[in-house]
C-alpha cells in the first residue's frame, strides 16, 4: 500500500480545492500543489503552490503519490503522459463518502468526488473523473480520462471513449457506446450510439457539431478548461458574469410582458 504522507496535486484550481479536501480525508498528511501560474500564484488557500509541472518532474521522489486535478479532459491526459513517463507514483482519489464496488477497477490517476456510486465490474482508464453525486451502473467501461459530471446517471453495460465528457444532469441509457472525445450537454439524455467527436445535447441528445473538450456551458468560469499557458482574469470572470445578469433580467423582462 502506498505510503500517504506527501501527495502532489498539478492543478491549483476549484478542483484542485476538491481532491485536495478529499485527500486530507483519506489520510494524507501533506498536500502541495503545482501550477504553470507559479510564480504568481504561490498560494492556493490552505495550500502551498511549489512551481511548475516542469519543477514537480524534479521533485517527483520528494512524493509519495501525485494526482493531476484539471478538469479539462485532453490536458489532464496529456500532464498524466508526462508524469507517467517521468516515473511519477500516480495514484486514485476515493472520497470516504463515494459508493466504489469492490468489484469494480480503478487505473490510476482516478478521482471519486463525495456521493459517487461506482457499481460492480465498471472499468475505469486512468485519468477519470466521477464528480459530486454522478453514478456508473455495472460493467461500465470508461476509456482515459474520461469526465462524468456532477449528478450525471450513467446506466449499466455502457462504453465511453477516450477523454469525453458526460455533462451535469445528464443520463446515458443502458448498452450505449459513446464514442472518443465526445461532449455531452448538461441535462442530455444519451440513448443511441454517438460517434467519435460529437458534441451532443438535448432529450433525447442530437448532434450539435464536433467537440474536442468542456462546451462553453461547462467551461464558463471554469480555469480547468482554459487553455494551456492561458490564464482567466478576475476582469473576464466579471464580464461573464454581468453578461449573465444582463441575460437573465432580459428573459424575466421577456416573460412578464
Amino acid at each position: 500500500m502506498t505510503s500517504r504522507r506527501r501527495l502532489a496535486i498539478l492543478g491549483a484550481s476549484g478542483h484542485g480545492k476538491v481532491v485536495a479536501d478529499i485527500a486530507a480525508q483519506v489520510g494524507w498528511r501533506e498536500v502541495v500543489f503545482y501550477d504553470d501560474a507559479w510564480p504568481s500564484r504561490s498560494r492556493h488557500e490552505h495550500w502551498a503552490v511549489r512551481g511548475t509541472l516542469a519543477m514537480l518532474l524534479d521533485d517527483l521522489r520528494t512524493f509519495d503519490g501525485v494526482v493531476v486535478a484539471i478538469g479539462h479532459n485532453g490536458v489532464r491526459d496529456a500532464k498524466l503522459e508526462s508524469l507517467a513517463a517521468h516515473g511519477a507514483r500516480l495514484v486514485t482519489l476515493v472520497h470516504p463518502r463515494a459508493i466504489v464496488s469492490p468489484l469494480a477497477r480503478l487505473s490510476p490517476g482516478c478521482v471519486v468526488v463525495a456521493g459517487a456510486v461506482i457499481n460492480a465490474s465498471a472499468v475505469l482508464g486512468p485519468g477519470c473523473i466521477v464528480n459530486s453525486g454522478a453514478t456508473l451502473d455495472h460493467d461500465c467501461r470508461l476509456g482515459r480520462c474520461v469526465h462524468v459530471a456532477p449528478g450525471a446517471n450513467v446506466a449499466g453495460d455502457v462504453d465511453i471513449g477516450h477523454r469525453s465528457w458526460i455533462g451535469v444532469g445528464a443520463s446515458v441509457r443502458q448498452g450505449v457506446t459513446i464514442g472518443e472525445g465526445v461532449m455531452v450537454g448538461a441535462g442530455a439524455a444519451v440513448v443511441g450510439d454517438i460517434a467519435d467527436h460529437l458534441t451532443v445535447a438535448g432529450v433525447p441528445a442530437r448532434p450539435l457539431g464536433s467537440g474536442s473538450g468542456p462546451t462553453a456551458a461547462d467551461a464558463d468560469d471554469d480555469p480547468r478548461t482554459v487553455a494551456p499557458g492561458e490564464r482567466r482574469g478576475s476582469d473576464d470572470k466579471d464580464m461573464d458574469r454581468a453578461a449573465r445578469a444582463r441575460r437573465l433580467r432580459l428573459a424575466t423582462s421577456q416573460g412578464e410582458s
